[in-house]
Parts: C-alpha cells; sequence; structure tokens
C-alpha cells in the first residue's frame, strides 16, 4: 500500500478512535442525566463532528453505504421499515458508535482501503472554504475542532478564547480579501477604517469596519465582554472565570458570522 495513503489510513483511525471514546463518555453522562441541556449541545456538537468525518470518508457522497448508515442512525422505523419520528439522544449515540465501528472495521481491512481507494488525498476542511487565505483554513478548522473539544470539556475559558480567536481570523481575511480587490484600505476608508494595517487594528475595530463595509451584518453585537477583551486574558496573564453561557454565546455568534461570510453554506 502506498504511504501517503497508509499514513491517512492512521490518521482516521486516531480521529475515529478519539470519536469513539467521547460518544461513550456522551452515553454516560446521558445516562446520568438525559435532560442536562449541556450534554445535550455537547451530542450535538460530536454529531456533527462524526457528520463531517463521515462525510469525507463517504467522498461527499450522500449514497454511499457509510453515509446513508449515518443517515440512519437519526430515524426511528416500523416494523414494515418505514422511517417514523427521529429516535432519542441515547440511542442516536449508540448507533453513531456503530456507524463509526463499521468505518474502523473497513479501514483495518488489510488489502485495501475502501473508503479511501477513490483518493489518496487527505480529508479537506469544508467548514471554512470561504476563507480566501489557503493557508488560513486548515488553521482555524483545527482552531474550531479545538473549541469545540474545549466546551465539552468544561473549559469555558479556553473555548471562549479559542471561538473568538477564529472569529478575529475570519474577518481579518474578509477584510484584507476586500481591500486587496480595491487595491488598498481606501476601499474601507468608508467604513470607518483606520490608516494603519489590518493586523495592527484592535478586534473590536475590525468586527466594526467589518459591519460597516457589509462583509458581516450585527451579529456581534451579542458577544459577551468577555470576548471582546479575550485578548486581555492569555493563559500566562490574569485569572479569568468564563462562565458556560459567554462560552457558548460566543460560538453562537462565531457560527452567525461564518453564514454572513459564506451565505451558502
Amino acid at each position: 500500500m502506498d504511504q501517503s495513503l497508509q499514513a491517512q489510513i492512521e490518521t482516521y483511525l486516531s480521529h475515529l478512535d478519539e470519536l469513539m471514546r467521547r460518544g461513550h463518555q456522551l452515553r454516560e453522562a446521558l445516562a446520568a442525566d438525559p435532560s442536562s441541556q449541556s450534554t445535550i449541545a455537547s451530542t450535538r456538537a460530536w454529531q456533527e463532528d462524526c457528520g463531517v468525518t463521515i462525510n469525507q470518508l463517504s467522498g461527499g457522497s450522500k449514497t454511499h453505504w457509510l453515509a446513508r448508515s449515518f443517515s440512519d442512525a437519526f430515524l426511528m422505523r416500523s416494523a414494515g421499515g418505514h422511517a417514523l419520528e427521529g429516535a432519542g439522544p441515547d440511542e442516536i449515540v449508540k448507533r453513531l458508535l456503530d456507524v463509526l465501528q463499521q468505518a474502523v472495521a473497513s479501514l483495518s481491512q488489510k488489502d485495501e482501503a475502501p473508503l479511501l481507494s477513490a483518493s489518496s488525498e487527505a480529508p479537506q476542511p469544508r467548514r471554512f472554504q470561504f476563507v480566501h487565505n489557503p493557508e488560513l483554513r486548515p488553521v482555524v478548522e483545527q482552531a474550531y475542532r479545538d473549541s469545540r473539544r474545549a466546551l465539552e470539556q468544561g473549559n469555558y475559558n479556553e473555548a471562549l478564547r479559542t471561538s473568538c480567536g477564529i472569529l478575529e481570523a475570519i474577518v481579518t481575511d474578509a477584510l484584507e480579501h476586500r481591500a486587496l480587490e480595491n487595491q488598498g484600505l481606501n476601499a474601507l476608508a468608508a467604513a470607518g477604517a483606520p490608516d494603519d494595517k489590518i493586523a495592527d487594528w484592535p478586534f473590536e475595530t475590525r468586527i466594526a469596519v467589518a459591519e460597516k463595509a457589509g462583509l458581516i451584518r450585527g451579529g456581534c453585537n451579542r458577544l459577551p465582554a468577555a470576548a471582546r477583551t479575550y485578548r486581555d486574558h492569555t493563559e500566562s496573564g490574569p485569572s479569568t472565570t468564563v462562565s458556560e453561557r459567554d462560552a457558548r454565546l460566543t460560538g453562537q455568534v462565531l457560527h452567525v458570522v461564518m453564514r454572513d461570510l459564506d451565505p451558502g453554506r
């Protein structure tokens, strides 16, 4: 087997193992308190991460057997096999764990790698394809996964700061692209842009200019105070307590801005 393909398989297997570990933890949490809103939110985030991975392994095809198994995991079926209402959270987690195990079994075949045989290229991030700087895309994709994991683990300070870092990065990318398209910062002057480099602007200035330039709408008005001053609270700086609400609200604002910058997503 080609070494690059083998490395890709090993990367996927490691990622699938981590997804299954998280899934088992979620089942335990749901069994302890099925009505916990934080657990339900973590379950939804995990399901989204599973969906991204399954989509990559399926080559983006909804008719692929693995993609169909993923979709079926969310359905209840009658005795005749007809789809009914959605399954409960615990049952969905159980079914998705089975789907992930199927993916592991397929990737672990010694003679071939059916899920990856059609392509030798590594999976590409899908959430941030709207980012103009191609070198930035994998960085914010990894940061996005890190922020979701930090939120699930209750590390709200890290989750908030990482979400803010992503938000600042994608807004900066949009501003720089607008300036490049129009050959300089003059294109942003009408939106109140300072004369210095965009990279030197404060976080809130970048947001304000992006809003006035029509790149994003007013979603950032919901950012909590802890998010607006996130650069003042680094790991080496003073201890700052970030609430779960502020961390989740910041993540919601990030999603709104992502939709603004990529209306087709």
